[in-house]
């Protein structure tokens, strides 16, 4: 606090005038120093001289009080008359009590004895104080002060400076001009340096003592400061808390301003000017910070120390800083922090150039480069050291209290911007603003356009350290230490906060989740997140980031851009941690909360994290449109959005929690080196899905079966395959996208890639007929008709391993199944027929002979059904016999329909064309006909069919063998579809007939001998 004193105007009293106390760096003790320090003519200290001129306190001094007159009174002394303040009666008890007594002749030292006392106990009578304060003011008009003052300092005094208080004033500046050039033209000596500083600490807190500062100021003081008593400064604070009234109001006497501004500085720059300090961090100085003293130093030591950087320091240490920054205000102008000043100069006139020297806007171009290239080591040090204190007192930011004022007073119910109590505590005021920054219009009471700028600004700052946001700082200590001791890297412990957000302490995970939630409205706040991705905001996102509110717009823009070749490393990192972030609390997504918080309040009350949300509102819409309800319990809204965090949380596994838990073992086991992006890591778990862990593994068949319902949910084939599903499928709905796709993936302009992840979906669909929702819907009926023994077998949440479908496969060539499941079952026969991996009972049973007699085929690139040819080829050298059995069913089938062999229907193409066109496809009748055409002689086939005609009969034939028929029901569907059926059929039935006839004979016979023995 600055000294305030009596202020200047004649009504003031001296009993107003209070305890002086050593606290500012005032020009007027230089006087007293140099005229004990030099007394003229090697003659005795000086005695108070009367004052110069009548009214302001000066007269007032003259007319009451012990030393206004007296048998030695202050007047008319001369130097020889050895007038001592120790003998004054009205001191002469506190100077034997506290004074030693080789001190009592030196008036100097009884003063500096007297103002150096401290305890509350030894407190000087009021008449001692206010005589010492009249022998001080009488001083500073004594004729001889010019010039002992420049005997004393004849070396440094370059100009003429008249009138009272200008020479120490000069003097003042002179040595703060020195401190500041590197190399001076004018050098102060080192007694008058010292004298200089000495007037500094023996400078009190009386106003008008400071002659210059009484005088450039005593009208300001009247005006604003007319009912502030005078003493501890009281008065000097009242106008530092007008500063910005005087600055605007009263320009034309910018002479206050100025003295105020080069005291401040000082004070910045000399811890020792502040007894608090001196007081109060005494010991965190002689431990963390001696030596020094000089420019500032001592004063951002400490602040480091209360940063926690280096120890720990005391809660009165911490209390005496925080008053002395919002003393000096170094925020309204960096030039008062001298430290700051120097460390940023470089960075000052690179980064911010464009904006004038003093101006506070530098304060926050520097922030703004926080981290950044043009930001230096000490500059940054020496910037969030103050803003940890600016951060902790609204009232220091000036732009803010600028442009936010009005807002203020509107919406958080406080009249002055200065106001702060019990009831409205320093936080409190910037608290409510941003509140207000992020309301729609619909919710009213926002905050001005220029006012929402300055707190998002604040919240960018607080955003880049912990420290710089108090409450956080306070709630979250103990969590800090525990769980992100170790991460120290910029921006690392709020992230890391928010990673154990579950298991912080009540109010720090309120505290975090909060911000959190704020981040998701307005992810702009994340300055080093958006320094990461400025390029892809820039070629992307540049619509959504120029809006004036968020919304949430950037961030589900810069996720669906993720994976542009434009993204780096740093902006993808930041984007999917708060993606994993917005997992722990569906409010985190600020979005998803606006469309579906009252469907979650209606539908989903107690649950909290967001996947748990996205499944319960999922699952509600699914059994809405599977029950064809008349109107869906989820709004319109909410189910658009819920589609997009649905797709969101396809793209990484880490987004899927229970997923992540039960797979972690087998990704650190199998999938260690493959990136988590870009749903790799899931892909990679469902290519070995045979070797995991039994619980990954039915959560990837689970995640599986939803993919098969809902192939958007599929992230990589609708990333690989999406030119392709701009191409085919436009209009498909995302139901039907997979059948889409597979219906067109042999056409000639399908991209490779895509019809590579086509035909990795066919293989997983097949191995179990639950991922075929098409086939599960049609075959509703005839699975647990034919195949009811395998679900018997089949255990809970295991995969039937193609099972079910090769069980239909055979009622197929029976031609036994409904029309809907023969369709879907012909459609997988083609499709396997042509490629041997799309059946998995043929590639486990199969695999040795597949490798030892097929390699060759197996290992072309485009699989055409040579694999399964070569295997009917090699029938008789295969030995196993469940491979024999899946080729013998593969013949089998080839019976029902020439389209489930398609070698054979590529070489009887033109023949099926010319002979059977007019056949309709199906239940064997195309292959009944070419059979036919093949016995009549009179028909001429292409050679190739009908070399592969007698391959398939010869191969039946030897089925027929190795495979009887094992029951009658078998061996009546081997007549119906063998080709040879109608011949057959004449044979059985002239051999029925044969029997009748011999019957009817028989019987004829034994009726003619029956009636013979009746006659007899």
């Amino acid at each position: 606090m600055w000294a305030g004193g009596c202020a200047g105007g004649g009504g003031f009293k001296m009993a107003l005038c209070g305890r002086v106390r050593s606290r500012c760096p005032g020009p007027v003790l230089l006087l007293l120093l140099a005229l004990v320090a030099r007394p003229a003519a090697g003659g005795p200290p000086m005695p108070p001289v009367a004052p110069v001129g009548g009214g302001g306190p000066a007269a007032a001094g003259q007319a009451a009080g012990p030393g206004a007159a007296g048998p030695r009174g202050p007047r008319g002394f001369s130097s020889g008359s050895g007038w001592k303040l120790s003998e004054e009666a009205v001191c002469r008890e506190d100077v034997v009590r506290l004074c030693s007594k080789h001190s009592w002749a030196n008036n100097l030292a009884v003063l500096e004895c007297l103002q150096d006392v401290r305890e509350s106990d030894n407190e000087i009578s009021s008449d001692c104080n206010h005589l010492l304060w009249n022998y001080k003011l009488n001083l500073t008009t004594d004729p001889k002060f010019e010039s002992v003052a420049r005997e004393v300092c004849k070396s440094t005094i370059a100009e003429d400076a008249h009138s009272q208080g200008e020479v120490v004033a000069c003097l003042e500046k002179g040595l703060v001009k020195e401190a500041e050039e590197t190399d001076p033209r004018i050098q102060v000596s080192d007694q008058c340096k010292k004298a200089i500083l000495r007037v500094a600490e023996l400078s009190s807190d009386d106003f008008h003592l400071d002659r210059h500062l009484y005088f450039a100021c005593r009208d300001d003081r009247e005006r604003f400061c007319e009912n502030t008593q005078a003493g501890e400064g009281r008065v000097y604070k009242c106008l530092f808390n007008h500063k910005l009234a005087i600055f605007y109001m009263m320009v034309k006497e910018a002479s206050c301003q100025g003295e105020m501004l080069d005291y401040r500085r000082m004070l910045m720059e000399d811890f020792s000017l502040s007894p608090e300090i001196i007081l109060s961090c005494r010991g965190e100085i002689e431990h963390h910070c001696s030596g020094l003293h000089r420019k500032g130093r001592t004063l951002h030591c400490l602040m480091k120390v209360v940063r926690g950087e280096k120890g720990n320091v005391g809660l009165h240490c911490q209390q005496a800083l925080q008053t002395l920054i919002q003393e000096t205000d170094p925020g309204a102008d960096y030039r008062i922090d001298r430290a700051l000043n120097e460390a940023c100069e470089s960075v000052i006139q690179t980064a911010c150039k464009h904006i004038r020297s003093g101006d506070p806007m530098i304060l926050s171009c520097l922030m703004e480069h926080l981290y950044t290239e043009k930001m230096v080591e000490d500059c940054e040090h020496r910037l969030l050291e103050l803003q940890y204190f600016i951060s902790r007192d609204w009232k220091l930011d000036t732009v803010l209290y600028r442009k936010c004022q009005g807002d203020a007073s509107r919406l958080c119910h406080t009249h002055g911007w200065n106001e702060t109590s019990e009831l409205m505590p320093p936080g409190a005021v910037f608290s409510c603003l941003y509140r207000h920054a992020y309301r729609t219009e619909e919710q009213g009471r926002r905050l001005s356009r220029e006012c929402r700028a300055e707190v998002q600004r604040i919240l960018h700052q607080r955003a880049m350290d912990v420290k710089l946001d108090p409450a956080l700082q306070d709630k979250c200590m103990i969590d800090l230490g525990k769980w992100c001791s170790e991460k120290t890297e910029t921006g690392q412990e709020l992230e890391c906060l928010q990673d154990h957000l579950d298991d912080l302490v009540s109010d720090c995970r309120d505290i975090v989740g909060n911000l959190t939630e704020l981040e998701s409205e307005d992810i702009q706040i994340e300055a080093l997140l958006m320094r990461a991705c400025e390029p892809i905001i820039q070629t992307f996102c540049h619509e959504v980031a120029d809006n004036q509110i968020d919304s949430g717009d950037l961030m589900e823009c810069l996720i669906q851009n993720k994976h542009q070749k434009e993204m780096n490393e740093k902006c993808a990192i930041g984007v999917t941690h708060f993606q994993l972030v917005q997992m722990k609390d569906f409010r985190f997504s600020y979005k998803f909360k606006m469309a579906c918080k009252e469907d979650v309040l209606k539908l989903c009350p107690n649950i909290k994290k967001k996947v748990d949300v996205v499944i319960c509102l999922s699952t509600t819409v699914r059994n809405d449109t599977l029950q064809d309800a008349k109107e869906h319990r989820v709004s319109l809204k909410c189910r658009r959005q819920l589609r997009v965090e649905e797709l969101e949380m396809t793209e990484d596994i880490r987004l899927e929690p229970e997923l992540y838990e039960a797979c972690k073992s087998d990704i650190k086991n199998y999938c260690q080196n493959v990136p988590y992006g870009n749903a790799q890591i899931i892909e990679c778990l469902k290519e070995i899905k045979k070797q995991l862990s039994t619980r990954c593994h039915q959560k990837v068949f689970k995640l599986q079966e939803t993919e098969m319902m809902d192939p958007e949910l599929d992230y990589t084939l609708m990333r690989v395959c999406k030119q392709m599903i701009k191409r085919f499928c436009p209009e498909a709905d995302s139901k039907n996208m997979l059948q889409c796709l597979k219906q067109n993936k042999n056409s000639e302009v399908m991209d490779p890639k895509c019809k590579q992840m086509i035909t990795k979906r066919q293989i997983t669909q097949n191995t179990d007929y639950r991922l075929n929702p098409v086939l599960r819907k049609a075959c509703k009926a005839d699975i647990p008709k034919f195949c009811q023994n395998i679900l018997n077998r089949a255990k809970d949440d295991t995969e039937l391993e193609g099972q079910v479908i090769s069980c239909l496969k055979l009622k197929y060539a029976d031609q036994r199944l409904s029309q809907d499941c023969e369709d879907q079952i012909q459609v997988i026969i083609q499709e396997s027929a042509l490629d041997y991996r799309l059946d998995p009972q043929l590639q486990m049973h199969c695999s040795d002979e597949i490798s030892s007699l097929c390699a060759e085929e197996a290992a072309a690139q485009e699989q055409t059904g040579q694999v399964e040819e070569c295997l009917k080829v090699n029938l008789l050298k295969i030995k196993t016999e469940m491979c024999k059995k899946e080729v013998l069913n593969m013949l089998k089938e080839s019976k029902a329909d020439i389209f489930v062999d398609p070698v054979l229907h590529t070489a009887c193409a033109l023949d099926i064309k010319h002979h059977c066109a007019a056949i309709p496809p199906g239940r064997g009748r195309q292959m009944s006909c070419l059979m036919e055409a093949l016995e009549d002689k009179r028909v001429r086939l292409q050679p190739e069919c009908k070399k592969r005609l007698n391959d398939r009969i010869e191969m039946w034939s030897y089925a027929a063998k190795v495979a009887p028929a094992e029951g009658f029901s078998d061996l009546a569907m081997q007549v119906m579809t063998s080709p040879s059926k109608n011949y057959i059929l004449s044979v059985i039935t002239v051999g029925i007939c044969v029997l009748f006839l011999i019957g009817l004979m028989c019987g004829r016979i034994t009726k003619r001998v029956t009636r013979e023995l009746k006659d007899r």
